[in-house]
C-alpha cells in the first residue's frame, strides 16, 4: 500500500524504468514531435502565402518580428519533444544491452 505521505514526485520516482517504458515514451514524444512540425510548417506556408501590405516599416518591422517568433517557438516546442523521443529511445536501448550483458538494469 502507498504511503499517503509521500508526494505525488516521490511515488512518480519509485516506478522502475523499463525498456517498454522508454520506448513507448519515446513512440509518443516521436509522434508529438512530428505533429507540432508539420504545424510549424504550415503556419509558415500560411504566412509566407499572405504578405504584409502596408506601406509603414514599423508595421512590416514588427509583423516579421512576431511571424519569427510565432514559427521559431512551434519549431522550439518540435525540437524539445524530438530530442526527448531521441533521448528516451537510446535509453531503452542501453537498458536492453544492460539486461543482456548480464548487469543490474535498474535505474
Amino acid at each position: 500500500m502507498a504511503d499517503p505521505l509521500k508526494t505525488s514526485a516521490q511515488q512518480a520516482t519509485e516506478k522502475k524504468v523499463s525498456p517498454l517504458r522508454c520506448f513507448s515514451g519515446a513512440f509518443m514524444a516521436g509522434t508529438l514531435s512530428i505533429l507540432v512540425y508539420r504545424m510549424m510548417i504550415a503556419i509558415a506556408t500560411t504566412f509566407a502565402n499572405k504578405p504584409v501590405t502596408s506601406d509603414n516599416p514599423t508595421v512590416i518591422n514588427l509583423s516579421a518580428a512576431v511571424r519569427t517568433l510565432v514559427v521559431g517557438m512551434v519549431a522550439l516546442g518540435a525540437g524539445v519533444f524530438g530530442i526527448a523521443a531521441l533521448g528516451l529511445f537510446l535509453l531503452g536501448v542501453q537498458l536492453i544491452i544492460k539486461k543482456i550483458s548480464g548487469q543490474d538494469a535498474t535505474v
